[in-house]
């Protein structure tokens, strides 16, 4: 019985240390997939609005439109993305250490849903790999944006 009681003592005091020693690190998050229905809805709205400046393959045009390839305005934080398709860019807008000289309208007219699959889509193209953009967080961004 005494030895039961030591090794639970024992296995309990590892528990803690390891508990403790894991406390406050995150484990790396893996994007979710994003479905091919909102691949597709995003390709059309992509197709419609955005290929015209940003071009087919996302590349953009050397100091005028950004590519939208491996840059950190479309992989990086998920607000301000949905506020440059909600407000649009000033023109000299500098990224990733380059100036591109023409402005982007704002795309406000977009519906939540638009905005959320054109997003995941540029996210998930171009060489790019990220996790979607989800309707609930262009929601709360376009309230945000309408108070200020």
């Amino acid at each position: 019985m005494k030895r039961i009681l030591v090794m639970l003592l024992v296995l309990t005091a590892g528990s803690i240390r390891l508990s403790a020693q894991t406390k406050g690190k995150k484990a790396p998050v893996k994007p979710q997939a994003v479905s091919a229905a909102v691949m597709a809805n995003g390709k059309k709205v992509y197709n419609k609005y955005c290929l015209a400046c940003h071009m087919a393959d996302g590349a953009g045009v050397p100091n005028m439109n950004p590519p939208l390839s491996k840059t950190s305005h479309v992989l990086g934080d998920k607000t301000r993305l949905i506020k440059i398709i909600l407000n649009g860019l000033a023109t000299g807008e500098e990224i990733d250490g380059e100036t591109y000289t023409n402005v982007m309208p704002a795309h406000n007219f977009l519906t939540d849903q638009e905005i959320s699959d054109v997003l995941s889509f540029v996210r998930n193209s171009f060489e790019n790999k990220a996790s979607g953009i989800s309707v609930q967080e262009v929601k709360t961004v376009r309230a945000q944006n309408k108070k200020k």
